[in-house]
């Protein structure tokens, strides 16, 4: 196949770019900056994307986005706005002026559509949620999903936290037990949907050569509370995880965007299982033994 791919710099991209070409994908990227030996066209989230890019491909694979994990200033909540709905609107505008439309749209999402949630188990069906993230995410999803209209193919990849030893989220959540600063957050109770990134590269994979269209949790099936992942780290590392840090503490430092680390989001993959994917990596005390060993 013929795939495009955004956000090609990100830390999803770095793993997913390799494997789409060992299984004899022609990959390009479309974005602000290229990647090294893979054909690239300009494009800035608030334009709309070059047709030229898009014409006559297969698939596109949409995973630009500003990030989330900083303070949540109104510019910084403009953007993340933005790149994200506003983007995606302007990829499908793209789209739509395309000669040959793409089969798929592989569109990134997240599981911050269901909001705080307790110890509600969340599926794919469930109602969305309430706060900035739920709402900015619901209008992401909607965005992508007007490509549909031009008879293509949507998949809404609704990520968790992402776990990678060389990047993503798990190196910041390292440094405080490597400093012995490690402890849980808030109250600890609140869960945490999270999914090894070798198994959400294959799970990107399995829904670009399947028929699954609509919301795909890209979670592992196994979701546990801040105070278990941090008393599994603590132990891989062989550290102590005595500081815990209040949930005002956490609103002081962070402001805002502490409603995402303290949201509770017990997410599972219901749809991935129901199609038959398999995780191979869905035991966090192995995950994380296997990441601190390097």
């Amino acid at each position: 196949m013929k795939i495009v791919v955004t956000g090609a710099t990100g830390f999803l991209a770095r793993h997913l770019l390799p494997r789409l070409t060992a299984q004899g994908h022609v990959v390009s990227t479309l974005g602000r900056r290229p990647v090294e030996g893979r054909p690239f066209h300009a494009w800035s989230s608030s334009d709309v994307a070059p047709v030229e890019a898009l014409d006559t491909t297969d698939a596109v694979i949409h995973l630009a986005g500003e990030t989330v994990a900083q303070r949540w200033t109104a510019d910084v909540k403009r953007r993340i706005r933005s790149s994200r709905v506003d983007g995606t609107s302007n990829l499908v505008s793209a789209l739509a002026k395309t000669s040959r439309k793409p089969a798929v749209l592989l569109a990134a999402s997240a599981v911050g559509i269901y909001g705080d949630r307790g110890d509600e188990i969340l599926t794919e069906t469930s109602v969305r949620g309430s706060g900035f993230l739920a709402d900015v995410t619901a209008e992401w999803e909607s965005a992508a999903r007007n490509a549909e209209s031009h008879s293509i193919r949507v998949v809404n990849l609704r990520f968790g936290v992402i776990l990678g030893s060389d990047g993503g989220a798990f190196p910041k959540m390292v440094m405080p037990f490597r400093l012995g600063a490690g402890g849980k957050l808030g109250s600890g109770t609140q869960w945490m949907a999270w999914a090894h990134v070798d198994d959400a590269i294959e799970l990107i994979l399995f829904a670009l050569e399947s028929s699954v269209r609509g919301a795909v949790n890209v979670t592992s099936p196994n979701p546990l509370t801040n105070t278990e992942f941090t008393r599994l780290l603590a132990a891989a590392l062989h550290r102590p995880a005595f500081v815990n840090v209040p949930a005002f503490a956490l609103r002081v430092a962070l402001g805002e965007m502490s409603e995402a680390v303290l949201a509770s989001v017990r997410a599972i993959p219901a749809v991935a299982q129901a199609l038959g994917f398999r995780f191979k990596h869905a035991d966090l005390a192995a995950t994380l033994a296997d990441f601190t060993r390097h």
